[in-house]
């Protein structure tokens, strides 16, 4: 029986609950219907639930999805539609063009090491990261993860990520497997190539209906990918029985407009936010604008340091929002954090679990208070920040790219990195999206500064 995942209505329901809950909406009537009906609620990890729904609980999953989307939202005022940070480009001498390709090289081979450590422990819960890194002698997480060793109890307790296990351990690495972390930075550098930084959301989604097989889009991305074959237009793609639309998908769209956009966060966000409004609202489209405006300071003149670019990410997102207020959170637990050790992190990453663990794992909220977390606690060192921020669970290979990029780009060169991080990626890439399987990360170094112009 095929069950499609992240689409069906009668999981969506317990999702859009969880979502009203956390933004305020009073839908405690609706879910007592739902529950009385013999709904279930959300499942936990996985993209749908294993049966298939009475034809009358589905209709009435889509009823009350329709009603909760009718319910005004209270946080408006702190969280509004569209959000404009500071204008003003930093200044400094035009940087080298060799210098350039070096940092661009660096930021993804960055994205795609960190991504690849994450992906194998990808939908594990903490516990389950811990035992397994404790049992390979890998605690605290310094390495690739590796099943050499492992106590085959907690391998079955704790199993890999079923497609990323083949090809993402320390045994088995052959290059970069393809993964939609990577796929979407591609989508964004061939964006910005056809239609420059003046594309609107509408070319977004002519692209993403012309290059990205709907299989490899997920969460928010599918639904609103189905709303777009449906008929609907911007800004109802994301919004439309979209329960997704504050999770991490904007976020892990937006390393090319920072990359591109040097020294010019308030650019590099409005770039994102344009991206990010086909799929995602509120704090969804904030990550976005605060990952690309990071990576364009960090991208800037001088000497940036990581603790300036989280700063500069801050001032794109609305600063009495929930995003920001994780990300200060992720920040605050990473300085209480005495030790600077990565034993010491576990102690942050307890507190992280503590204060979200409500959310659900993909939720943007969560994930930006351990991102900062990390790059913080690592003072922005590439080996550093991975390890600790996968090593902290949740969407484990989204941060890890997003980490690796912005340490990476900071680093400068690919072989400030180290030999242990890129080797293993031996230069190569492959994706989904036409014209970049098997591609070379210092050939997309070259196709990314030629796209700043």
């Amino acid at each position: 029986m095929l069950r499609l995942t992240w689409v069906q209505p009668e999981d969506l329901i317990g999702h859009e609950l969880r979502q009203a809950a956390q933004d305020g909406r009073d839908a405690g009537e609706v879910a007592r219907r739902w529950a009385a009906a013999g709904g279930h609620p959300a499942p936990l990890r996985a993209g749908a639930s294993p049966t298939r729904a009475r034809p009358e609980l589905r209709a009435l999953a889509e009823e009350l999805l329709d009603e909760l989307a009718r319910m005004p939202a209270p946080l408006g005022g702190t969280e509004p539609a569209v959000f404009h940070g500071p204008a003003g480009r930093a200044r400094g001498t035009a940087p080298r063009p060799e210098r350039e390709l070096d940092r661009l090289h660096a930021a993804w081979l960055g994205r795609a090491a960190g991504c690849l450590l994450g992906k194998p422990v990808e939908k594990l819960p903490l516990e389950g990261i811990r035992a397994i890194a404790a049992s390979t002698g890998n605690r605290p997480l310094r390495t690739w993860f590796t099943a050499r060793g492992l106590d085959p109890e907690i391998a079955r307790a704790h199993p890999w990520n079923r497609r990323s296990a083949a090809t993402c351990l320390a045994e088995n690495i052959d290059g970069m497997p393809e993964d939609d972390d990577l796929d979407y930075p591609l989508l964004g550098l061939l964006l910005l190539r056809r239609h420059g930084r003046d594309f609107t959301t509408e070319d977004v989604a002519r692209l993403w209906l012309d290059e990205l097989p709907a299989g490899r889009a997920f969460t928010a991305e599918r639904i609103a990918y189905r709303n777009l074959l449906a008929g609907l237009e911007p800004p109802l793609t994301a919004t439309h029985r979209n329960p997704f639309r504050e999770w991490i998908g904007a976020q892990i769209r937006a390393d090319v407009y920072g990359w591109t956009t040097p020294g010019d966060p308030a650019r590099a966000a409005e770039l994102a936010r344009r991206d990010a409004v086909l799929t995602h609202t509120a704090n969804g489209v904030y990550g976005a604008q605060f990952v690309a405006a990071a990576l364009a300071h960090a991208a800037g003149p001088g000497r940036p340091t990581v603790h300036e670019a989280l700063r500069t990410g801050l001032a794109h997102v609305p600063p009495d929002s929930r995003y920001a207020r994780a990300v200060r959170f992720g920040i605050g637990a990473a300085e209480a954090e005495r030790t600077g050790t990565a034993a010491g992190f576990e102690t942050v990453v307890d507190r992280l679990h503590a204060a979200y663990g409500d959310h659900h794992w993909v939720h943007v909220l969560p994930n930006a208070a351990l991102l900062a977390a990390a790059l913080t606690h690592a003072d922005g060192d590439f080996a550093g920040s991975i390890c600790r921020v996968v090593s902290g669970g949740w969407d484990t290979d989204s941060n890890g790219a997003t980490a690796g990029s912005l340490t990476g780009l900071l680093a400068g060169h690919p072989g400030a990195l180290g030999e242990q991080w890129t080797a293993p990626l031996k230069n190569r890439l492959a994706s989904t999206v036409a014209g970049f399987d098997g591609i070379g990360f210092d050939e997309l170094a070259r196709l990314t500064l030629e796209a700043r112009a």
